[in-house]
């Protein structure tokens, strides 16, 4: 691999780090540590499990698409996987994701250092101006934050993590303060929406890597999954140094801290009041590159969706101005509300990225709709407390839905589908 490809990875790979590092990527691996104790690395081991495993994984399956959502989700019928597809978008779009990321900004980066004197309302014109500015332009959105955005993102965050690594702030609690650690991981990962949103910014990355002159399938898949695995270690080796940075105040405090008043007391300890300033410049990068990367790939998604009659530019435009007036909800009201939809969302998007990744393999749709469809099913009856459910396979880690969806796909297999086929996108390696 020459010089110029390895760049060129490591910018993608950057750039990919940085859209998936957005707020609950910073607030909750501390706070599993604060949970968990001497325990911190099994939350975390979850936590890495739910958000770059699955986000990883996303990735890779989307590449078979050639980066189109649009085509993969339509292996479980063009009309679920449109909304299914509209959902997500819209949730890691202009519904929660965006709009927490400049609520989080204010919340942990401007009430700290500058104070309640400065308008909210205000901070969100601003920061959306910015989001627009810089994602505008989709061919750009990956050079504008791998190059420049994410370093910088890097290097406060490694100040953070090994102050507090070689000057621990407290001894680990002897003890967790629940029992499922691992599934505490689980469900804290899943808060960040990372694998929703792999299966939209795969085609911002694959874009980027066209663009660079990696025309050739193989070329591009190579890239790819190597920029992929670039953001990977990243993340791996942030979400480890925050997750032990909780740990060493787990004496401190307890489950009732909130997520953000932790991450500022941590900074504050070890790093004075210049701390707040820096917290602010990490939180500030690390929401603005996300909020870059989502516009950017909501924009590319709708403009794909309704081939170019809602174009690029005006649903950016959109999706700023609707993301500004959510965001002055705050950060807890933007989460509580995604909570009920990403519990629904979730098991069927993930059921459709295992799927996809062996998709050249499994040439009846049904596989894929009637998995889909039991997903769905599980996760309303769970959202609706229905008792049963709770009894299935693997239901104290969060996954009663994974062996009725494996029931249902081999069910499907044997269904005749004379209409299934695979799109005509789906790369052939």
């Amino acid at each position: 691999m020459g010089g110029k490809q390895v760049k060129d990875m490591m910018v993608v790979g950057f750039a990919l780090f940085a859209m998936f590092f957005g707020a609950g990527n910073l607030i909750f691996p501390p706070y599993l540590g604060v949970l968990t104790g001497p325990q911190w690395w099994i939350s975390f081991s979850g936590f890495v499990f739910a958000d770059v495993g699955l986000a990883l994984l996303g990735v890779i399956a989307l590449i078979k698409y050639n980066g189109n959502a649009e085509a993969m989700l339509s292996r479980c019928g063009k009309k679920l996987g449109i909304l299914m597809g509209t959902v997500i978008v819209i949730c890691i779009g202009p519904l929660v994701a965006i709009p927490r990321t400049a609520a989080s900004t204010y919340e942990i980066g401007i009430l700290p250092t500058i104070g309640p004197g400065f308008n909210p309302i205000l901070f969100s014109i601003i920061f959306f101006a910015i989001t627009l500015a810089l994602s505008i332009r989709p061919s750009k959105v990956v050079d504008i934050v791998g190059q420049y955005l994410t370093p910088a993102l890097l290097v406060a965050l490694a100040v953070l993590i090994i102050k507090g690594i070689i000057t621990p702030l407290g001894d680990i609690r002897p003890d967790s303060l629940i029992d499922a650690t691992f599934a505490e991981g689980i469900t804290q990962g899943y808060q960040t929406m990372d694998a929703l949103a792999a299966i939209i910014f795969s085609s911002v990355i694959i874009l980027s890597v066209v663009d660079k002159g990696y025309t050739e399938e193989k070329q591009k898949f190579k890239m790819t999954i190597g920029s992929g695995i670039v953001a990977a270690i990243g993340l791996f080796l942030v979400y480890g140094g925050l997750a032990y940075l909780g740990a060493t105040v787990s004496k401190q405090y307890g489950a009732d801290i909130a997520q953000t008043d932790l991450v500022v007391k941590i900074t504050g300890a070890l790093l004075g009041n210049g701390g707040k300033v820096l917290l602010g410049l990490i939180v500030a990068l690390a929401c603005l590159t996300t909020a870059i990367g989502l516009a950017s790939a909501a924009g590319q998604y709708f403009d794909d969706l309704t081939k170019g009659k809602l174009k690029y530019e005006y649903v950016v435009i959109f999706i700023c101005v609707f993301s500004a007036v959510v965001s002055n909800f705050g950060v807890s009201t933007i989460i509580n509300f995604a909570s009920p939809i990403l519990s629904i969302v979730y098991p069927a998007a993930v059921t459709m990225i295992i799927l996809s990744l062996f998709t050249e393999s499994i040439k009846n749709d049904n596989v894929f709709k009637f998995a889909t469809y039991m997903a769905l099913l599980i996760s309303v009856l769970t959202l609706a407390n229905v008792p049963f459910v709770n009894s299935l396979p693997f239901a104290p880690l969060g996954f009663n839905w994974v062996v009725p969806v494996v029931i249902a796909g081999i069910i499907g297999f044997f269904v005749p589908d004379k209409s299934a086929k695979i799109d005509s996108k789906v790369i052939t390696k």
